[in-house]
């Protein structure tokens, strides 16, 4: 029930962000998602006799969605892209460098590479995929992009849960997360594909009704959009969906090797805000890339 009430209160709020939000305010709510994210992580860190670097994982977490959010007010999707691709990759190449540099000044020397390692982590795992969703979110057509991809890691996610309770019987990973089965993995597959064909076959259409009903501040009406192939369409929805299971997986190890149950306990009936991001961490740089490519091909999504 704790599971249920949540989803209704957090669904609504995500999708007002994501269809209607300005991109800096965007920006400084998956910031702040990716702080809380990164702080579960470093106390998961804790687990593994860690002593993480906080202050300045939180501080250069901060300092990149800062930056994202004035690099994206360019005006074309080629700046857009190049402007959030320059500023994630300069951040992930001087972030390690950093945080040893802040290790030096430790009084135990033998925890700086640990500790930088666990930052690092941090960044790479929770704020960077994140920050591809407002990149994406920049683009024409990029907040259907994210509801896309939110459909799909749901029905991915809501399709594995029921069918693997209700006829669940043979173990995908029982060391590392005995709940889960080759069922449910398998529904998630089917559910996820299914959806997310729906959803961009149908594009334009979902979207002149959404824009109809203002939840949508403009239509692929006018829009220079192309729907893709069904075939590229499957297998997009096919990839992310392998992505998100996978992303689960990941978490469940974490917290396993950890020797505890939930990340956190932010969210009633879903644990941390990890539990409730994992699968969308590795989801997210399959939409970005796929995104990408298109705008780089076509000139526009």
């Amino acid at each position: 029930m704790k599971r249920i009430a949540t989803a209704l209160v957090l669904i609504p709020v995500v999708l007002l962000l994501v269809l209607r939000a300005p991109v800096l305010v965007l920006a400084a709510v998956i910031g702040l998602v990716a702080v809380l994210g990164a702080r579960e992580l470093l106390a998961i860190a804790e687990h593994y006799n860690v002593q993480p670097m906080r202050g300045p994982t939180y501080a250069y977490i901060v300092a990149i969605y800062a930056c994202l959010g004035i690099a994206l007010t360019a005006q074309t999707q080629v700046m857009d892209i190049g402007w959030a691709l320059l500023t994630l990759l300069g951040a992930s190449t001087a972030a390690f460098f950093i945080f040893l540099a802040i290790g030096m000044a430790r009084s135990q020397l033998s925890t700086a590479y640990p500790a930088a390692a666990a930052s690092l982590a941090a960044l790479l795992y929770v704020a960077l995929p994140l920050a591809l969703l407002v990149a994406v979110r920049q683009l024409l057509a990029g907040e259907f992009l994210l509801l896309y991809l939110l459909l799909v890691v749901w029905a991915g996610d809501t399709s594995a849960y029921y069918t693997g309770r209700m006829i669940g019987r043979h173990k995908l990973a029982p060391r590392i997360s005995p709940g889960k089965t080759w069922e449910g993995a398998a529904a998630s597959f089917v559910g996820a594909t299914l959806v997310g064909w729906a959803v961009l076959a149908h594009a334009p259409q979902i979207s002149n009704w959404l824009f109809s009903a203002r939840l949508l501040a403009r239509s692929f009406a006018y829009l220079a959009y192309e729907p893709p192939r069904v075939i590229e369409i499957l297998v997009l929805s096919a990839c992310i969906n392998v992505a998100a299971q996978v992303g689960d997986l990941v978490e469940s190890l974490l917290k396993r090797g950890a020797g505890i149950k939930d990340s956190g306990a932010l969210l009633p009936g879903h644990g941390g805000m990890l539990d409730r991001i994992d699968a969308l961490l590795f989801a997210a740089p399959v939409l970005w890339y796929y995104a990408t490519l298109r705008v780089m091909w076509r000139g526009h999504i």
